[in-house]
C-alpha cells in the first residue's frame, strides 16, 4: 500500500534522513518512535507529500508521488492522505461541522455529500451534538476527535499522524489511541503514527525505530494482519507546514466558504 524506497534528505550540510526502506500494508496500524532529531517527522513529512526527498521514492496505492506536478501532487495529498496533528489545527471561525468539511469541499465534493459525510463521522466520533460548536466552545479531546474526522472525510489511503495525543490528559489520550482501532476495524483505515507515548507504541500492529535518520529495526517485511483485520478490511466501504497546506488551501475553498458562511452551512 505504501512503498518507500531509498528515501535520502539533507537540509543544507546536516543528513537527516539516509536511506529509508519501509513497507506499509492496507489496514495496519503502525508507530514510528526514537529520539528527537531522528528523523521521525521529516519522514512523515514525505510520506504525506508535504516535503520531497533528495532521492528514493514513495509509493502510495502504486502512485509513484516523485513524479507528480505540484498541482497533482496537492490534488493527490487532498484525496488520498489525512493528517492529524499535535494539536488540532481547527479553524476557530467555523464550527465542528464545516471544518470536517473543507476539505471535501476542496475535493470538488457537493454541499449535501460533504454534509453527509461529516455527519456520519461525527456521529461515529460520539460528537453529534457538538457539530454546531466552534473550537472554543469543545474539549481538548473533542477538538482532536473534530481533526481526526476531518482527516477522514475524503476517505484517505491512509492517516498520517504527528504526535496526535500529546497534548491530551490520560483519559482523551486513552480514548483517541481506541479511537485509530475502531476506525480500522471499521473502515479499514491505514494509521502511521509518529509518537514518544510508549503505551501507544505497544498497542500498534508493528513499531519502527529511528535512529539518526536510519530504521533501527528491521521494516520492509511487515508481519501479516490477523484474520479479523484482513476481514474487516475486506468488508469496509470505504511539525512543520501550515495547515493550509495540508488542506490544500485555494481560491476555490476561499470562494466556497464565503458561500457556505453566507447561506449558514453548519447552523
Amino acid at each position: 500500500m505504501i512503498e518507500i524506497k531509498g528515501i535520502k534528505k539533507s537540509f543544507g550540510s546536516l543528513e537527516v534522513l539516509k536511506g529509508i526502506d519501509l513497507t506499509i500494508n492496507k489496514g495496519e496500524i503502525v508507530s514510528i518512535v526514537g529520539p528527537s532529531g531522528a528523523g521521525k517527522t521529516t519522514l512523515l513529512q514525505i510520506i504525506g507529500t508535504l516535503d520531497r526527498p533528495d532521492s528514493g521514492s514513495v509509493c502510495v496505492d502504486g502512485i509513484d508521488t516523485s513524479k507528480l506536478s505540484t498541482k497533482k501532487l496537492s490534488d493527490f495529498r487532498n484525496q488520498h492522505i489525512g493528517f492529524v496533528f499535535q494539536f488540532h489545527q481547527l479553524l476557530p471561525e467555523f464550527t465542528a461541522l464545516e471544518n470536517i468539511m473543507i476539505p471535501a469541499y476542496i475535493a470538488g465534493t457537493s454541499q449535501k455529500a460533504a454534509r453527509k459525510r461529516a455527519e456520519e463521522l461525527l456521529q461515529f466520533m460520539g460528537l453529534a451534538d457538538r457539530a454546531s460548536h466552534k473550537p472554543n466552545e469543545l474539549s481538548g479531546g473533542e477538538k482532536q476527535r473534530v481533526a481526526v474526522a476531518r482527516a477522514l472525510v475524503n476517505n484517505p489511503a491512509v492517516i498520517l499522524a504527528d504526535e496526535p495525543s500529546g497534548s491530551l490528559d490520560s483519559k482523551n489520550k486513552e480514548e483517541l489511541h481506541q479511537l485509530f482501532f475502531d476506525l480500522r476495524e471499521k473502515y479499514g483505515q491505514t494509521f502511521v503514527i509518529v509518537t514518544h507515548d510508549e503505551g501507544l507504541a505497544s498497542i500498534t500492529d508493528r513499531t519502527i525505530k529511528m535512529r539518526d535518520g536510519m530504521l533501527e529495526s528491521p521494516a520492509v517485511e511487515s508481519s501479516p494482519l490477523d484474520d479479523t483485520l484482513e476481514l474487516s478490511a475486506l468488508g469496509s466501504t470505504g511539525e512543520g507546514n501550515d495547515v493550509t497546506d495540508v488542506l490544500h488551501t485555494s481560491d476555490k475553498q476561499d470562494k466556497t466558504l464565503e458561500t457556505e458562511t453566507e447561506t449558514g452551512v453548519g447552523a
